[in-house]
């Protein structure tokens, strides 16, 4: 098994995901070496900040697009289930 490369662009927040899924994946066959799980971990802890970033900065963008009345109450989302 190869460990992923990290890349020197930050990813998108789909991007980020799609790695993070493989990285587990790849850690979940219990086929790497202890160095080789490590730098995965690592990568894994990298990746879901900027994932992390990425939501709380779309949290912030949709609070402030929906601030048409500044005593309103935030409400969650609907769901469709």
């Amino acid at each position: 098994m190869t460990v992923p490369k990290k890349s020197s662009k930050t990813p998108s927040f789909e991007e980020a995901m799609t790695e993070l899924e493989g990285l587990v994946e790849t850690m979940e066959q219990g086929e790497l070496s202890l160095e080789e799980s490590l730098k995965c971990f690592e990568r894994g802890v990298a990746l879901t900040r900027t994932c992390q970033q990425v939501l709380k900065e779309a949290e912030q963008k949709i609070r402030i697009l929906s601030n048409n009345d500044q005593d309103a109450d935030l409400e969650p989302f609907a769901s469709s289930d």
